[in-house]
């Protein structure tokens, strides 16, 4: 594979988390691809089918965090600023299950979630913490309480529900006493080395994103992304990780096309980007576009790592890869799960690049 070396340096740690990514059972579809990226592609005018990954991370002392909770099966019950605007997208959202139920299933209780971190506050991401008892306290990222509480009714254009974080612990991480994670802030959340929350902001108030060591000695990590991104094609290439020049996907990617080579692929990027060090595409919905592509440059650096898996909450290109809860996920490198799924985004662009 051709790319240069990062920096993308994590502080020495001895201490593992378990991780288990949870399919929320959430699927949306018909999203114009347009709403969430550019520059547009002719060929391909839909956004993917988009799951929402939730991540149950257990520390050896027990405690056991979620990160994201995926959409609630009852999202017409959102605040007014949220479901009004969604009933009218036209867009295909299906929920099976909700993660407190698939986590009961496989035998963990509700009242075992000491924390639930919200990546950041959008309708896909925030669940119904209401299920979970007054133990388990809702984390959010900087800035959230002064723009968003008391919440709907109270604060009735508010995007969040009061009953959200009634009767619990709100907190409200503001990096005050961060470490250098690569380029970013990452809040030591155990004390340990073996979980930080990460400040990623761009996309909106508060993002949060979450780097998890999942082996020791070697090291190797899974960095959660939330909505850093929407498809892998807004975070690769990169000035640190090009196509690779024997990319092959026809193998694990039935397609009725012939499957183009890097070549073929390298000169779409050109036309699209002028560069073969840049992604297909930007963000075109955030709060802070710039930031939100500064970010994007930050990460960059820990998806070219070889030893961290990169998991943004969309990602597509896990379903029917990789194993799920209740299984574990740490073994992710011996499985070669980031290799499989690193660039099967690009079988969506087949079309473009034949």
């Amino acid at each position: 594979m051709s790319h240069q070396s990062t920096t993308f340096n994590v502080p020495p740690g001895f201490q593992s988390v378990q991780v288990r990514i949870i399919d929320s059972t959430t699927r949306i579809g018909n999203i114009l691809l347009e709403f969430l990226m550019e520059p547009p592609m002719e060929s391909m005018k839909h956004m993917p089918i988009l799951p929402a990954w939730s991540f149950l991370i257990e520390h050896p002392s027990g405690q056991k965090i979620l990160y994201d909770l995926g959409v609630p099966r009852d999202w017409h019950t959102f605040a007014p600023a949220v479901a009004e605007p969604l009933k009218g997208r036209g867009w295909k959202i299906e929920v099976e299950e909700e993660v407190i139920d698939i986590l009961e299933k496989g035998g963990i209780a509700a009242s075992e979630i000491s924390s639930i971190i919200w990546s950041h506050w959008h309708w896909d991401h925030i669940g119904d913490p209401s299920r979970f008892p007054g133990s388990t306290e809702l984390i959010v990222g900087p800035g959230f309480k002064a723009e968003f509480l008391p919440g709907y009714p109270a604060k009735p254009d508010s995007p969040v529900r009061q009953s959200d974080f009634a009767g619990r612990n709100l907190r409200e991480i503001d990096f005050r006493d961060s470490v250098q994670v690569g380029q970013f802030q990452g809040h030591d959340f155990f004390g340990d080395g073996s979980f930080y929350i990460i400040d990623s902001p761009g996309h909106a108030i508060g993002h949060l994103g979450a780097l998890a060591r999942t082996t020791t000695n070697p090291d190797t990590f899974i960095f959660m992304g939330g909505d850093l991104c929407h498809h892998s094609g807004e975070i690769r290439p990169s000035k640190h990780m090009h196509i690779p020049q024997d990319i092959q996907l026809s193998s694990t990617i039935p397609t009725s096309l012939p499957c183009p080579g890097a070549l073929v692929y390298q000169e779409l990027l050109i036309e699209r980007t002028g560069s073969i060090e840049m992604p297909f595409f930007r963000p075109n919905m955030g709060l802070d576009i710039k930031q939100a592509m500064d970010t994007i440059e930050k990460a960059q650096e820990a998806d070219a790592e070889s030893n961290v898996w990169f998991i943004y909450a969309h990602d597509s290109s896990l379903l029917g890869i990789v194993d799920l809860f209740p299984l574990s996920a740490n073994e992710w490198k011996k499985r070669n799960w980031r290799e499989k799924t690193l660039w099967k985004f690009l079988q969506d662009l087949v079309p473009a690049a034949t």
